[in-house]
Parts: structure tokens; sequence; C-alpha cells
């Protein structure tokens, strides 16, 4: 994968467009993107991988702000990137969700959604392949053969992962593999084997606690048969005991059994003595009682024979019955229609003096106003009456219709002359309205003028602030900036003067050293051996060794390591001032030697002068809005007064014709109310005249049926009474009983009978004879007798019932003791499988996590990261030799780690020169730098071969470069240098000086407060 081009619109610090022309960086193979920090040179890399993958790396992507805030507030963000793969040409452009200002979202804006849109280049156009974010996505991923987290691994270099990765220990790389390789699922395996063989390990005990229960169960069900403990086998022998608790509950349900049988049959005897003794003091108990009921019967015969006779007399009576009733009957509605009558035609008179309508009735009363109660009728005239009241009532109720219709008529016309008042009242407060909007719109008129002019420079104003606000933060900036750049130049000579002291001291003992080299050579000289320098075994002028050559060779030692961490000091000094100067030189290439006091009261001035303006703007605004808002108000009232002039015309219309139709139906329902408010009160007067007369017609009608009904009813009972033996009504009356009182007598007479019959058949029953011969053989039963039997019965049932439930649970233990041994056994053999395969997992998923008999301490996960990292290692000390001069390699170690720590993961460096191996952690930050490359470079390696050989043809390698000295320096880029071979691109980023001079095309990135810019500079620009 290359990549060609990148633009990048209002992302992270870059507020404007910016264009990356990777073509003209990838001329030169190696590229430094640099600039200061906080810049933007990780959002050039973000941007890379927010085009491809549609995120960026690691916790910035948690933020999920990747639209500048610097850029205008419109201005939508966008990343396109151009690239290379497979041998075809794709551009994808993605664009973040972000909020674009609108007038009409929520809070003034509205939420944009993310944007993709891959295009491939085919025959030299571009061909749209997908604006979908998920389809764009996965075609890219195709493309690539990484996900973003590989990508990030090894196109993106990631130097402080590996930095930590050294100086960690072997227990600490465990993490830090498995997010660059992905392992996870090699320690899911671990867990699961841990869990499968924990849940085999709990199947077991399961089986086992249910195999201890169902022992335990066995005990306590034989405890209740009492066995003798001292014959059977121990409790810990499981199967012999439960055989012999079943053998001895066999042998105990036996003898309960033998003793149930004898207490049953002496029980069944004893029960048989109390119920003869009981039967024989029944049957004389019974024989007593029939006699007393015989005796009670005897008495009751006299009795028998008055009540026969009363009831024959009432059966003739009750003939007659019916009659007598009627007569009553008609005599007691005589009597009731009489005063109902008289009731009637009473209230009839006291209404016709107070109510008009029946005044005017021709009722024809009796003089003396007094009923006659042998006459036909009351009153002649009244029912004709009634029937010209009903026709009045008619003629009335049809024409309610007419007045409901004059009352809605002046409902109306009340209602037309309030909405004519009303709105000749809205007419006139419209026309005032009217004439208000006009002489308000004519005084903002006025004012827009001065407005617009104040508010025209708005924009300008602020711009000017802005800059004089920005030149002052620069003027201070720079103030600072130059205290700063002093304070490091004090440190930069005084680290100059001890560099220059320390070389001198240590070239002064290496002269030293060198002046007493011979004698150093000549210690060494062995008889008879050859001279290491000139190559003869004879030796006959040694030089004179000297006492102080071995401390010599330590002061060495010595002053070199004093001068290296001073040179190392006056570099770091020296990269500082380089950083001081140029922030100065920028600053005051900015403005910053302006005078503080001329750019404070230059802001002071611009700020009141924008804030005058932006004042006048929203004045201006509020103006314009008023003014709009009077010509629509004014525009509305002029409509709605027009409308208002034209309903006040047609309500005068209808006004006067609802008036018109009123009075004529006035006139027309007069007659009909006859003096009454409406006809509604008319036709309630009249029906209640008419209902007064007719309840009187009624009664008089009901009085001469009931006088007819009567005189039949005494005629049929006097044509009667002979045949029914009775000379008189009154005569029948006496002998006729109520219900009640004939039916308790022939109750009463029937139950005397039932029972002399009753008493008849238990002299005649076999128990009574028996007792009357038991009584005439022999005395009567004694009772002492009976509960003594009854006590001997009791306690042999009890005894039969207690010896009946023992061997019942005696027989429910044995069954239960049968159940529990063959489930035993069943359990036992269904439980060796789990117990096997326990033990199985159990040693399983100890080896695969360390444990047991793994003795290397090595889990499942650890051994897969072990092997990627011993290829790491191997791809790693290819490059580490040449960064190094050849004295470095990485290699993978799988020793035992000490106090059984697990093992598997450890690192160390192999020193050429000495021969020995050394830890990581030991190397100098230089050194360590050159590791932690070589191991990016590698990982590089490894990752793009287990992704299918990927073609990587862009690289970037990130900070660490300021830690190396000048000889390290050139050899780590050699190595760079050597990554582009086969057309490979390298672009490092970082902000060391020696860095800008040794790498003549650069990416930089410059820094304002108004956002960040780009631009590519090769050696003339930089050299400038």
């Amino acid at each position: 994968m290359r990549i060609h081009h990148l633009r990048i619109s209002a992302f992270g610090p870059f507020a404007g467009t910016e264009d990356i022309d990777f073509d003209r960086l990838s001329a030169h193979g190696l590229f430094l993107l640099n600039g200061p920090t906080g810049a933007g040179k990780t959002s050039v890399l973000d941007a890379i991988c927010f085009a491809l993958y549609g995120s960026v790396p690691g916790a910035r992507q948690e933020g999920k702000r990747l639209r500048s805030d610097h850029a205008e507030p419109g201005h939508e963000p966008a990343v396109s990137c151009e690239f290379s793969a497979q041998g075809r040409r794709f551009e994808v452009t993605r664009s973040p969700a972000w909020e674009k200002p609108s007038a009409r979202g929520r809070n003034g804006f509205t939420t944009q959604q993310a944007k993709t849109l891959l295009r491939e280049r085919v025959d030299g156009a571009w061909v749209e392949k997908s604006a979908r974010n998920d389809e764009a996505g996965a075609e890219i991923l195709a493309l690539l053969g990484m996900d973003r987290e590989q990508f990030t691994r090894v196109v993106m270099l990631p130097q402080g992962d590996f930095a930590a990765f050294l100086r960690s220990k072997a227990t600490e790389r465990l993490e830090l593999l498995q997010k660059l390789f992905g392992t996870q699922r090699f320690e899911a395996v671990e867990q699961e084997l841990s869990r499968q063989a924990q849940a085999a390990k709990e199947e077991v005990s399961v089986l086992s606690g249910q195999l201890d229960l169902l022992a335990a169960r066995a005990e306590s069900e034989a405890a209740t048969l009492q066995l003798p403990e001292a014959e059977g086998p121990a409790l810990d022998n499981t199967p012999a005991r439960l055989d012999w608790l079943k053998d001895a509950a066999a042998g105990r349900l036996r003898e309960l059994a033998d003793q149930a049988k004898t207490a049953e049959s002496a029980s069944r005897e004893c029960t048989r003595r109390v119920e003869g003794e009981t039967a024989r003091r029944d049957r004389h108990r019974r024989l007593e009682e029939a006699a007393t009921r015989q005796a009670a019967v005897q008495e009751a015969l006299p009795h028998l024979e008055g009540v026969t006779v009363r009831l024959r007399r009432h059966r003739q009576a009750e003939v007659l019955a019916g009659q007598l009733r009627s007569v009553d009957a008609g005599a007691v509605k005589v009597r009731r229609a009489t005063a109902a009558t008289e009731s009637a035609f009473t209230l009839l008179r006291l209404a016709a003096d107070e109510d008009p309508e029946l005044a005017q009735l021709d009722l024809g009363f009796p003089a003396d106003a007094a009923l006659d109660p042998a006459g036909p009728t009351a009153v002649p005239g009244a029912a004709e009456e009634l029937n010209r009241l009903r026709s009045l009532v008619a003629v009335v109720e049809a024409r309610l219709p007419d007045e409901d219709r004059f009352k809605a008529l002046r409902s109306r016309h009340k209602q037309l002359k309030a909405k004519q008042e009303d709105l000749t009242a809205a007419g006139a407060a419209l026309a005032t309205r009217v004439e208000s909007f006009r002489t308000e719109r004519s005084r903002l008129t006025d004012r827009l003028g001065p407005l617009e002019a104040r508010a025209g420079a708005a924009a300008l104003r602020a711009k000017e602030a802005t800059a004089a606000e920005e030149l002052l933060d620069v003027v201070r900036r720079y103030a600072a900036a130059v205290v700063a750049r002093d304070a490091v130049m004090l440190k930069y000579e005084a680290a100059r003067e001890n560099q220059l002291e320390t070389k001198r001291h240590w070239l002064d003992v290496r002269e030293q050293r060198l002046a007493n080299a011979a004698a150093e050579l000549a210690a060494k000289l062995v008889a008879g051996e050859q001279c290491p320098v000139c190559g003869s075994p004879d030796h006959p002028l040694p030089a004179a060794a000297d006492a102080g050559g071995p401390r010599l060779a330590r002061d060495e030692e010595a002053a070199h390591h004093l001068y290296e961490a001073a040179e190392a000091a006056f570099s770091a000094a020296g990269h500082k001032l380089v950083e001081a100067n140029q922030e100065v030189a920028v600053l005051a290439g900015q403005g910053g030697e302006t005078s503080k006091e001329e750019a404070l009261s230059a802001a002071e001035e611009a700020g009141r002068a924008a804030a005058d303006a932006g004042q006048a703007v929203g004045e201006l605004a509020a103006a314009r809005s008023r003014s709009e808002a009077l010509d629509a108000e004014t525009a509305a009232a002029q409509a709605s007064h027009a409308g208002t002039q034209a309903e006040l015309v047609q309500v005068a219309s209808s006004l006067e014709d609802v008036a018109e139709q009123s009075s004529s139906l006035d006139q027309a329902l007069a007659g009909l109310r006859a003096g009454h408010r409406s006809l509604a009160h008319r036709l309630r007067a009249l029906e209640g005249a008419a209902g007064m007369l007719g309840k009187a017609v009624d009664a008089q009608a009901e009085l001469g049926a009931a006088r007819v009904q009567a005189a039949e009813a005494v005629e049929q009972l006097e044509q009667a009474l002979p045949a029914a033996g009775f000379a008189t009504a009154d005569e029948a009356r006496e002998h006729l009983l109520a219900s009640s009182e004939a039916a308790a007598l022939e109750a009463g007479m029937r139950s005397a009978q039932d029972e002399a019959a009753r008493v008849a058949e238990l002299f005649a029953s076999e128990d009574i004879m028996l007792a009357l011969e038991e009584a005439a053989a022999g005395p009567a039963p004694d009772e002492q007798q009976l509960a003594v039997l009854q006590a001997e019965a009791a306690a042999a049932r009890k005894e039969a019932r207690d010896a009946d439930l023992a061997a019942g649970m005696a027989r429910r233990c044995l069954e239960s003791l049968d159940s529990i041994r063959a489930g035993y056994e069943e359990l036992a053999g269904s439980a060796r499988g789990p117990a096997e395969r326990a033990r199985m997992l159990s040693g399983l998923a100890d080896a695969a996590a360390g444990r047991g008999d793994n003795t290397y301490r090595m889990s499942l996960n650890s051994y897969v990261l072990a092997a990627r990292l011993e290829q790491v290692a191997l791809a790693a000390s290819e490059r580490l030799v040449a960064m190094s001069d050849g004295r470095y390699l990485l290699q993978h170690t799988d020793a035992k780690a000490a106090r059984g720590a697990k093992s598997g993961l450890g690192l160390e460096v192999v020193d050429q020169w000495t021969g020995y191996r050394r830890d990581t952690s030991t190397l100098s930050g230089g050194e360590s730098f050159m590791a932690s490359l070589s191991l990016a470079l590698g990982l590089a390696d490894v990752v793009q071969q287990e992704s299918g050989g990927v073609e990587i043809e862009t690289l970037f390698v990130d900070e660490g470069f300021g830690s190396l000295d000048e000889q390290s320096l050139e050899q780590v880029m050699d190595a760079l240098e050597g990554l582009r071979d086969g057309g490979r691109v390298v672009g490092l980023v970082s902000h060391v000086g020696e860095m800008k001079q040794r790498i003549g095309t650069q990416l930089q990135v410059l820094k304002t407060r108004n956002g960040s810019t780009l631009r590519i500079a090769e050696a003339l620009d930089v050299a400038v």
C-alpha cells in the first residue's frame, strides 16, 4: 500500500484545507514530519487513519471531537486520501459527524451524520465504488489486508510501546504482546479449559455428595428399628454397610409381623365381647322407650275425637269460603270507591275556586255540595267538560314549536345586537392600531441609516480586534521566550565548559595510558610464546612495568564515562537552545518585538471598536426585524378592519329581518297564551285542570262499578247457605277455621295416628320381643361389666395398632433401604466416568495455565506469544546489528523464571563484543531507542507476513531520535535508509534539530493561534 495524496479540511488543529503531495515526498524516499509540540504532527497520522478506517488510533478516538475548533462554523470537516493497493488506485473521502449551524435546528445547530465516498481510478477517470460507511470500510479492509489496529502497529510504528516493552519484566510483556498480536483467543481457550475442569470437579463433587446423602439416608431410615450396631460393619464401608442394614431390617420385620398378628387376634376377641354386651343394653333401652311411647298414645285418644268433630264442621263451612270472601271484598271496595269519589270532587271544588281554567267549566255541582252514595253519578257534566279540556290541550301543544321559534328569534336578535356593538368598537380599535403602526414604522426608518453605517464595519472591526489580541499574546510570549532563551543559554554555556573540561581530562588520562602501553604489553609476555606485536618468541628487552598501569586503565574508563555524560548533557542543552532560538525567531517574525504598551493600547481600542460595531449589528438586526414585523402587523390590521366593516353591514341587515319575524309571531300566539307568560305555562295549567277533572270522573265511574259487584256477591251467598247446612252467613263464619289452624289440627291428628302405628310396629319387632324375653328371664344389664369390657377392648386395639404400625414402619424402612441400595449402586457406577473426565480436564487446564506438570510455568497464551516474540526478535536483530555497529542482538529466552513465576516471555540482549547476555533494561537511552526501533520494524515485518505478505510501501516512525549520539544516529539513519530499498517511503516524526539538518525533505507543521498549516520544504528551503 502506497499513499499518494492527502487532503485535510477543518480536521484536528487544521482550520482550513491542507494538501499533502506524498508523491513529491516519496521521490526522496525519506522525509521528516516536524513541527513544535502540539502543532499537529500526530494529527496528520490521525487523518490518514481516519480516512482509511473512519476512526483515529487509541485513546484519541474516545474524545470523538475530530472537527477543528479553529474552523469557520459552517466549514465541513473532511479528510481525503488517495492511495494504491494491489495494483489499483483509490480515493476515499470521509467526513465525521458534526454540528452545522442552522436557524431551524435545536440550540442553533443540526447534526450532520458521518459520510464516506470511495472511488477507483479506471482508465483515467474516477468511478464511484461506494457511498456507505460500512461497505467502503469492508472494501478498504479487503484491499489493505489489515484492520485499524494492525495498520497502526505496522505502518505507524509506536515507539513508546516498544520502549516500555524493553524495560518491562517478562511477566509484564503479556498485555502488550496480546494487544499487538491479538492472541486473546488462546487466553479464552485457557479460561474455557479452566471452566470445564471446574465444572467437571463440581459435577464429581455433586455426585459424591449425593452418594454421601444416600448413605446418610440409609442410616437415618434404619435408626428407627434399633438394630444391633455391634454386629454391623464399619460406617466407611458403605456398600457392605448397606447390605447389612437391609438384612437386619428384614429380620426385624419378621419379628414385628408375628407380634402384630397375635395382637390383632386378641383385639378381635375383646371387640366381639364388647359388641355382644352393647347390643343387649341397646335392646333393653329400646324396650323402655317403646313402653313410654305406648302410654302416651293411650292418654291422647279422648282429645283426638273432639278434633275430628271440629274438622268436619270446618270442611262444611269451607265450601262457602269463596262466597264469603267475595261479599267482604265487595263491601270493602264500595267503601274505598265512595271515599275516593268524595275526595276527588272535594279537591275539584277547591281547585275551581283558584284555577281560572276550572272556574270557566260548567260542572253542575249540587247546591248542598254533598254526594249521594246511592246515586249513579255525583256531577253529571264532568265528563263533557273533561273532553273539552283535552281538546284545548292538544291545540296548545301543537303550537309549542312556534313559541320555541319565537324564543330563538328573540335570542338571535339579542346576539346580533351585541355583535353589532362589538364590531363597531373593534373597527374603531383597528383604525387606531393601524395609525400607531405607521407612526412606529416611520421612527424605525429614521434609525436604520446610522445603524447600517456602524454595522457595516463590524466584520472589519472584529478582525482588527482579533489581530490586536493575537499580537498582544505574541508580544507576551515573545518576552517569556526571550527570558527562557537566556536561561537556556546560560545552561548551554555551562554544559559546554563541562564537556570541554571532561574531554580534556579524558584525553590526558588516555595519553598517559598510551604512553604506558609498552609496559602493559610487556607484562603480558610469556617466554617461548610469540609477541602479539612483532611475532617473535624471544623477548630480549621488555619494557619495564609501571605499578600504575592497571590504575590508568580504570581511570581512563571512568574519565571516558564522565566525558560521555557531559557530552550527552551538552547535546541536550544544545537541542533546548536550538528550540528556544527557533521559538524566539518565530515569535519575532509574528511581531513579538512590538512594544507591549503599544500592543495593549491597540488591543483595547480595537476591542472597543469591535464591541460598538457588534452592538450596532445587534441593534440593526432588531430594528429590521421590528420593521418587518410592523409591516406585517399593519397589513394584518388593515385586512381585519375591512373584514370588520363588511361583517357589520351584514349583521345590521340580519338584525332588521329577525325583528320583523319576531313581532309577527308574537301577535299570532298572544290569544293562545290567555294571560299566561308562555304557551308552556298555559299547557301545564290546562294539563293540571284536565288531570284533576279526569281523576274525579274516574272515581265516580269506579264507585258505580263497585256497588254493582257488591250486590251480586250478596245474592250468590244467600242462595248457597242452605245447601251447605247453615242458616246464616254469620253461622258459617263461626265454624270456618283459619287455614293455619285447620292445618295444625290435621297435622296433630295424623301425627297421633302415625305414632300409634309405629308403637305397634315396635312391639312386633324381633329386638323388642327378645328384650321382653330377656327381661322376663333375668336381671337388667350391669353398667360396670360393660365399662370393663370396653377398657379391655381399647387396650387390645391399641396394642394391635402399635404392633401393626411398627411392622408397617419396618416394611417401609426395608423398601426404602432396598431403593437406596439400588440407587447407590447405580449412582456409584455413573460417577466413575465424570471422575475420570474431571481428572483429565484438570490436568489439561493446569498445563494450559502453566501449572501442574508444566515445569516452565508457561501458559498456552504465553507459548503462542513466545513463538511470535521469537520471530520478532530475529527480525529485529537484523536491523539492531546494523544500528549498533554489529554489537547487539535481541534474543528470546524461555528460561524458567525465579520463585515459580510464569515463564516464556523473556527477552535479553546479546553483546557480541563481550559474548555476554544481559537484561534489556540495562541498555542506555540511545541503545534502548535503537532496540525499540528494531523491535518496531521487526514487528512490522512479522505482522506483514501474518497478513498474507501485504506490500507496505509507506511507513511512519514516531519520536525518539533525540537520545542518540552522532555515530548512533548515523547508524540508525543507515538502517532507515535501507528501508527505502524497493521503493519504500519512510516518514520520520520528530522535532529534533539534528534531524532537520540531516533530512532535506520535510513536511512542516506550522502552529498559530488560528490553527495549524502544512507545507513541504526541500533542501533549499530548509537551508534558508
